[in-house]
């Protein structure tokens, strides 16, 4: 299993739109890919030294075929459709991370 983190700073005055339009509709269309089985999005409890509210949205798929597949027919779109949605208002770094064991309780 893999997980696609995409860590996400929003400006402060888009806020509330963001999380609304990230929840009703853009997580729901990553997701809509087939691509991915899960996704989280956490709130990074880290005050930044350059403001704005810092976000973490986990994606969990399969496999590392699944995220390729991913970033060469999804990616570019939904990407393109956030940056068209917020200009200039939100910075965003990605990483994959593999899932070595999953401990429950």
């Amino acid at each position: 299993m893999y997980i696609y983190n995409v860590t996400i700073n929003v400006d402060e005055s888009i806020h509330d739109e963001w999380i609304q339009w990230m929840s009703d509709i853009h997580i729901p269309e990553v997701l809509a890919t087939g691509k991915f089985i899960k996704a989280l999005l956490s709130q990074v409890l880290v005050n930044e030294d350059l403001g704005g509210i810092t976000y973490s949205v986990q994606y969990t798929c399969k496999s590392s075929e699944l995220l390729m597949k991913y970033y060469e027919q999804d990616a570019p779109r939904l990407r393109h459709e956030l940056n068209k949605k917020f200009p200039d208002k939100f910075g965003a770094f990605r990483t994959e991370l593999k899932i070595v064991r999953e401990f429950t309780h």
